[in-house]
């Protein structure tokens, strides 16, 4: 492993589901920038066509096809597109999610089968299709994304957290069941990051500046701070890594309020 290749994704073929939008994006912009051949995944085709459009443009390679992680014939059927399109499968890389802030007491059935339909199984079907083609193969990197409501939760987070706690369990058996074959398996877990998604959040200056004080840098992150994590997770840069979840999160979890005794 030479030090100057360490992090490249050259020669790679890497599947970015979520690449419509935020953080997916970035990171399909990420990838292509290592030199990954990237296919672009989102439930908004016409998103993920447009960010593989705007990699071309930049020079990379990249095509787009549109999936919905809810429907695992449709998961497992997109990644054996890759493969037959490609000629391989070397990264999987998934983004989405979806929250509903309600208290317990007002959950319904409907909004529980929702989160849990889509962050929970979505994942999990993204994580055995993966699966059953890196095994084969006898290597891949496979990264779902987590969160710091893996570790701390909130009122109105209940069914949110128990996901992106479930998704780290996932993510540590598969790196366990998948490690013999050469396959590594991470999750990311990112604090508050300026995407669509918390485009309500943060036009609350309130609420917007109450996520920002929780990091010790007093401020959100960026979708492109999520690009140098997952790209490191991808790489041969994290060839010893697997079963873990790498906080990217500005110092939430760590840091125990930010008062300063005198």
């Amino acid at each position: 492993m030479k030090s100057d290749r360490v992090f490249g994704l050259g020669g790679r073929v890497a599947a970015i589901i979520g690449a419509g939008s935020g953080i997916g994006e970035a990171v399909a912009h990420g990838c292509a920038r290592q030199g990954a051949t990237v296919r672009c995944l989102d439930v908004n085709g016409d998103a993920a066509s447009a960010t593989a459009e705007a990699i071309a443009a930049e020079g990379g390679v990249a095509d787009a096809v549109r999936l919905d992680i809810t429907d695992a014939t449709s998961v497992a059927d997109a990644l054996d597109q890759v493969m037959a399109r490609h000629g391989g499968l070397d990264i999987v890389v998934s983004t989405p999610g979806v929250n509903v802030r309600k208290p317990i007491l007002d959950y319904t059935d409907a909004d529980f089968d929702r989160v849990v339909g889509l962050n929970l199984k979505g994942s999990f079907n993204v994580l055995r299709a993966a699966g059953r083609i890196m095994t084969a193969r006898g290597r891949g990197s496979i990264i779902l994304f987590s969160s710091i409501r893996a570790q701390v939760v909130e009122p109105g987070q209940s069914v949110y957290a128990s996901t992106k706690a479930g998704i780290v369990q996932l993510v540590r058996t598969a790196a366990a069941e998948f490690g013999p074959s050469g396959v590594r398996v991470n999750a990311v877990g990112p604090g508050v990051v300026e995407t669509p998604l918390t485009a309500p959040i943060q036009a609350d200056p309130d609420w917007h500046g109450a996520y920002a004080a929780k990091s010790v840098f007093n401020r959100w992150a960026t979708a492109e701070e999520m690009v140098g994590p997952t790209v490191f997770l991808a790489s041969d840069a994290a060839s010893f890594v697997t079963g873990t979840l790498l906080m990217a999160d500005g110092g939430w979890t760590a840091v125990d309020g930010r008062f300063d005794p005198p």
